[in-house]
């Protein structure tokens, strides 16, 4: 057990017992010189920025380096010859080898397409996978929206989607679960098996080797690797999954408009799109009524790409190998740790805990996103609409809600199939997320969200933990 802060000490006093027990956060002494000269507008601001998992920060270099590009740049639109176009092109395809190279991916191997983010990825996954009667979609409870999604795809073609429960209170799989659904694929069939590398919601981590267990049954595996990459190493040399959908702004934090599916190319030919689009054909005509889809990544790429954004991504990975992913890494899962242990360790005076945690309370396979409730003195959660009120108050950027996350925070908060169908059935119209909570008779249907970067330091984790005492005994 690490060292558990008193509650009465001061910044420096805490920071000093903070080193004794984590001596490898000196090792990342670099990142705090990040914060001085590229993410100095933290500090003069005066913002706690604690919304990693909701976006990545950019550093200043970043930008000043795509800023000369465009100032000392013609582009072109890259669907041409011409010399502004060919530069355009050589551009996205040195982004294009980037990516493959960072993330350790073989070009015989996979592909790169360019999308607007991780969303966009894995709707180009729901809409051009081959679902038809007899096939199957499975997925974990704790995938984001994105990814729940393409159940509509694979619905209207007949296919069944089948979904993996994850158990309270660390929010994991269990494994006879994973067993009994990884049979459930059909032989000779398309199934798609979909997860994420780290929850959104909890921050759990579930293991890269159900992605070659997955295909070894039978599945083409999807992996969400948006919550994963920021802080944590991919490489697509040990682990073979057949799609993977990210933002780049998540992992640094600019260019917010374009994130990217790496797909492996059997995978991506098995993709049949249900439309074609400027950009994704070689040959179309009107009166013949009759196209010629382009080959690889192009026939996913809609219209122009976003050209001058894209070499940005080229700039964003130089920075982060720049840093070293390893060192941001290891400052995460410092400050987690510290966070967790210290969080956990808040009572009110009558014994009953401060934190309800929902994910796992240690480091082993976890990321660096925390999502808790507050409960005052009597047990009761306290609303997280006013933890965000107050947060703002202090200029503390956290998230709160259910994250796009709906199935982990129906397990996390215990809502029943029940009550949550009753919830669906009252309303045939819409239904707003006030409506949903008086539905569920003013219960909690979200909770509070903290995670750490690449900018993050001991400070922003000791506000964090002030700012949550002032709950105690109220």
């Amino acid at each position: 057990m690490k060292t558990i802060l008193d509650q009465s000490a001061e910044p420096l006093e805490a920071f000093k017992e903070f080193r004794r027990a984590y001596p490898d956060y000196e090792n990342t002494h670099l990142l705090d010189e990040l914060r001085e000269s590229d993410f100095s507008r933290l500090d003069a601001q005066g913002h706690i920025y604690l919304d990693y998992t909701g976006g990545g920060l950019y550093g200043q270099s970043q930008i000043d380096r795509h800023m000369d590009l465009l100032r000392g740049t013609v582009f072109g639109n890259p669907h041409s010859t011409n010399p502004t176009s060919l530069r355009t092109s050589e551009l996205i395809e040195k982004t294009r080898d980037h990516v493959l190279d960072f993330f350790n991916a073989s070009p015989e191997e996979y592909g790169i397409v360019f999308t607007a983010n991780a969303s966009q990825a894995m709707k180009l996954v729901g809409e051009s996978y081959p679902f038809d009667v007899g096939d199957n979609f499975l997925l974990t409870f704790d995938n984001h929206n994105s990814v729940n999604g393409i159940r509509e795809f694979d619905r209207a073609h007949g296919s069944t989607t089948t979904y993996i429960p994850v158990v309270p209170p660390d929010m994991r799989v269990a494994e006879d679960s994973l067993e009994h659904a990884l049979k459930l694929a059909t032989t000779g069939e398309n199934n798609l098996f979909a997860f994420p590398a780290q929850s959104n919601f909890s921050g759990v981590q579930h293991p890269l080797g159900w992605i070659k267990r997955a295909q070894a049954c039978g599945w083409d595996v999807l992996l969400d690797a948006a919550a994963f990459v920021p802080t944590n190493r991919l490489d697509l040399g040990q682990w073979h999954p057949d799609y993977v959908a990210l933002s780049f702004y998540k992992m640094f934090g600019y260019p917010t408009g374009v994130g990217a599916l790496i797909a492996r190319w059997p995978a991506l030919k098995k993709l049949h799109r249900p439309w074609f689009a400027g950009g994704t054909i070689t040959v179309a005509s009107v009166q013949a009524d009759r196209y010629y889809l382009a080959e690889g990544a192009a026939a996913f790429e809609d219209g122009t790409l976003d050209y001058t954004n894209i070499p940005a991504v080229d700039f964003g990975l130089d920075f982060l190998e720049s840093v070293g992913l390893e060192q941001i890494h290891l400052r995460v899962r410092c400050l987690t740790d510290w966070l967790l242990q210290n969080l956990l360790s808040l009572r009110h005076r009558n014994g009953k805990q401060l934190v309800q945690l929902f994910g796992p309370s240690g480091l082993e396979s976890r990321g660096a996103t925390i999502t808790l409730n507050l409960k005052d003195r009597n047990g009761q959660t306290i609303d997280h609409d006013i933890i965000e009120r107050l947060a703002k108050e202090r200029k503390i950027s956290l998230r709160t809600g259910c994250f796009c996350n709906p199935g982990a925070g129906e397990v996390a908060l215990g809502l029943s199939k029940q009550e949550l169908l009753k919830c669906f059935q009252s309303s045939t119209q819409s239904m707003t997320y006030d409506d949903f909570r008086l539905c569920i008779d003013g219960r909690s249907v979200g909770a509070v969200r903290i995670s750490t970067g690449i900018a993050s330091n001991f400070m922003d984790a000791f506000s964090f933990l002030k700012f949550t005492k002032q709950f105690l005994d109220k």
